[in-house]
This record gives structure tokens, C-alpha cells and sequence, in this order.
């Protein structure tokens, strides 16, 4: 694309609270992927963005822009449906790992191209990489052939989609501009679109261990991706779910696909349950199975088929056994009581400084460190009994983790009220 604008002139646009034209976001997208516009320009636009956000129609050409910097990928040929979830990421947040052979088990193609952990929030593949030969990357021919014979992949995203966005993530994450939703929803939306799947949910966290911690917010940034799925022709909902306490009593990788297999089994936590099945409905009425019996698929042991089968496609073996921690140091109840509160953030980056995530892209996980919930939020505990257990393989790792739980939850005389972890559907 031939220069056309000025990237200084674009910044003042935004920053003086000014609409951008599609050339001009065209343009600058093009130009940044290139190197054309400079990190510092474009970081002086994400500020902008930030602080004064952008309409409808400049974030769907910014997403468009950013679908345009790199390959389009269809399944077309597929001959089912192909339908997709995304999440915004939590704490013991290992739905995806029931979710897809769920979903997949009626018939129906899911393309989960998915990430690593940062920070608090886990990653799929760093969770599925606990089971031994299981392997994140597939050929585009690969990924094609899975989705047609077995029927759901979980895999990393290839490098050509769309660019722009993972060289505009990396700059955000370092100058303080992660939290604007026009750039959140891009970001997201744009490889999703790329990715080719024919519907998409999206499961929007709230909550101390979200990335959106304000209800409207994360109700802003759902409305928002909504809009540009469906904009774009792909069928799109989003379900706004609580993460203010950790998903499940499993907070790690290999103790979190231990915990999604008990689902798959038949059985699990009930909050894992309940989500695993609303997302598994959405996605189902998005291609035009509104009646199937999910709960009947794992009662049967059709979705643990389902998951068998992926795993060994992607060379994975289903029966070896997952890592073991070499060290655990469990806390026990102070009082008998009842559990009142485990705040998500607090238990998360408790299980990131015992191994369980990374700080920067290139660090190792360790596959077996985590923590383990004895006791969840509403549940019963007499004094003495254990609360919750760490784990990781070097022990000097348990000082700061426990540190990090210091006020993080809490017993009381009663059980606080019940409440669902679905708040709404939107779209």
C-alpha cells in the first residue's frame, strides 16, 4: 500500500478525539506491520485509543485491517458445521478441554486454535502439553483432516494470521494500553474471523481474576465482539460469566486436565459442569441444534470417546499418567465455618509463582505445580481440615505463593448466597 498519510497527523486525529477514515486505519495498520510506523508512534495511537475508545465502524475496519495483514482460512469444504469459543481468561478456567470433544461428539467441526499462559490466566496447550507426546502445532492439512475424522483440534494459532495484531499485542502489553476494549476486541475478533469458523461463543469474564474486572465493562467489551462477529458474518453470542472464584478445585496444568477428564467422565465439579454445558448449548444452537442432550453425551461416555480421540490425534496418550509434584504443602482451616470467599486473583498468582505460569512468553511451565481446593466457596470445613494445597517442585517457590494468599479467603458462620455463573447472553 502506497503511503497516503501522515502518522503523526493520525495520532493527533485520536488523540483530539477525532473519527478515523477506513483509508486511514487501513493505511496505519499496513504501515505498522511493515515497519513503516514506528513501535513509539504506534504506541502514542494505542494511548489515544485508550483514552478517547472509537466508534463502531472504526473498530471494525480496524479488525478487518488486521484480518487483511495476513492469510484467511476456510472450512468450507468441511462439509458440517464449524463453530468455536473463545474465552477472555481466568483462573482454573480449563472449559476448553471438556468443551471441545463435548461439542464435538454431535457432529459438529471445532477449529480451538488456542495460547500459552502469561501471568495469572492460564494456557491451553501449557495444560495439554502435561500429557505425554501431545503436541500444540499442526500443519494447516493436519488441522483440516482432524476436524473432518475426529471432529475438534485444540492447537496453536499459525503465524499467518493476522499479523498486524500479535506485533500490536506485544506493544500493548508493555506500555500500559491492554485494558482498551476497541483494541481488546480487534485483537481477538480479528483472528477469530481469519480463523474461518462459521460461529463463534464467547465466554466474557467479570471478576477479581478477569481481565475485565467491572460488569459493564465486560459487558461492554462482549456487545463490542458480538457486533463485529456478526458484522462479519459469523454467528456470534457471548455468555458474561463470574470469575471472582477460581473455576473448579484445580488451578494448574496437569492437575487441570485430570479435572477435565473427571468431567468428561461423568462427574467433576458442579461449576466446571455447569459452564462446560452452557457453553456447549450456546454453541450448538449457534449451528442449529438447539435440543441436543449435552449432559446425556458425557453421562455416556460419548464425549470421553470424543477426547480420546483427539488427544491421540494429535499424538498424545490418553492412559499415560500425568505429572506428579515433587513437594505439596497444604493449609488447614483456622475455625470450622463455612468457605465465604477465595479470591480468584489472589489463587492465581499463587499457582504462577509456585511454576503453574510464566512471566515472559519464553519462560518453561511447570507442568505439575498448582494448587488444589479442598474446600470451594459455600462448602462446610471444621477447624483443621485442609483448605487448599500447594504444589510445584522446588519448595522455595511456597513462601511467595503463600504469600500471595495472605486475606485472599475466608470462613464465616454462614454460606454466603448462591449465585450462577452465567449472568446473560448477549446476541
Amino acid at each position: 500500500m502506497a503511503e497516503r498519510f501522515d502518522a503523526v497527523d493520525v495520532i493527533r486525529a485520536k488523540r483530539d478525539h477525532g473519527e478515523l477514515s477506513t483509508p486511514e486505519i487501513d493505511w496505519l495498520v499496513d504501515a505498522y506491520t511493515r515497519g513503516y510506523v514506528a513501535d513509539e508512534q504506534m504506541s502514542a495511537w494505542a494511548m489515544a485509543v485508550l483514552l478517547n475508545g472509537m466508534s463502531r465502524r472504526e473498530i471494525r475496519d480496524l479488525t478487518l485491517a488486521m484480518i487483511a495483514s495476513g492469510e484467511r482460512m476456510s472450512f468450507a469444504s468441511l462439509g458440517k458445521p464449524t463453530v468455536d469459543k473463545h474465552s477472555t481468561g481466568g483462573v482454573g478456567d480449563k472449559i476448553t478441554l471438556p468443551l471441545v470433544p463435548l461439542v464435538a461428539s454431535f457432529g459438529v467441526a471445532v477449529p480451538q486454535l488456542s495460547g500459552r499462559g502469561l501471568g495469572h490466566t492460564g494456557g491451553t496447550l501449557d495444560k495439554l502439553e502435561s500429557i505425554s507426546g501431545w503436541r500444540a502445532s499442526l500443519t494447516a492439512d493436519e488441522l483440516f483432516a482432524q476436524l473432518r475424522d475426529v471432529g475438534g483440534a485444540i492447537c496453536a494459532a499459525g503465524p499467518g494470521l493476522a499479523p498486524a495484531d500479535k506485533k500490536l499485542y506485544a506493544l500493548r502489553d508493555i506500555t500500559g494500553t491492554v485494558e482498551a476494549i476497541p483494541l481488546i476486541a480487534s485483537s481477538i475478533m480479528s483472528k477469530k474471523i481469519a480463523e474461518g469458523t462459521s460461529a463463534l461463543v464467547l465466554d466474557v469474564k467479570f471478576g477479581s481474576g478477569a481481565f475485565m474486572r467491572d460488569l459493564d465493562k465486560a459487558r461492554e467489551l462482549a456487545r463490542t465482539m458480538v457486533d463485529l462477529g456478526q458484522d462479519a458474518g459469523v454467528a456470534t453470542s457471548a455468555l458474561l460469566t463470574d470469575m471472582n472464584a477460581p473455576l473448579g478445585r484445580a488451578i494448574g496444568n496437569a492437575n487441570e486436565v485430570r479435572e477435565s477428564v473427571e468431567v468428561l467422565a461423568g462427574g467433576g465439579p458442579a461449576d466446571i459442569v455447569e459452564l462446560t454445558v452452557a457453553l456447549a448449548r450456546e454453541m450448538l444452537r449457534l449451528v442449529g441444534q438447539p435440543d441436543a442432550d449435552v449432559e446425556e453425551a458425557l453421562r455416556s461416555g460419548r464425549a470421553m470417546d470424543s477426547w480420546r480421540s483427539l488427544i491421540r490425534a494429535q499424538d498424545g496418550d490418553p492412559d499415560a499418567p500425568l505429572p506428579h509434584p515433587r513437594e505439596t504443602h497444604t493449609v488447614t482451616a483456622p475455625r470450622s465455618g463455612v468457605v465465604s470467599r477465595q479470591d480468584a486473583l489472589a489463587f492465581g498468582v499463587a499457582a504462577w509463582r509456585l511454576g503453574a505460569g510464566r512471566a515472559r512468553q519464553q519462560d518453561p511451565v511447570l507442568h505439575a505445580a498448582g494448587i488444589d481446593l479442598h474446600a470451594k466457596v459455600g462448602e462446610s470445613v471444621a477447624e483443621g481440615d485442609p483448605l487448599f494445597t500447594l504444589s510445584t517442585d522446588d519448595p522455595v517457590r511456597f513462601e511467595r505463593a503463600l504469600d500471595s494468599l495472605v486475606g485472599a479467603w475466608d470462613i464465616a458462620d454462614a454460606a454466603p448466597p448462591r449465585a450462577g455463573l452465567v449472568v446473560e447472553r448477549i446476541g
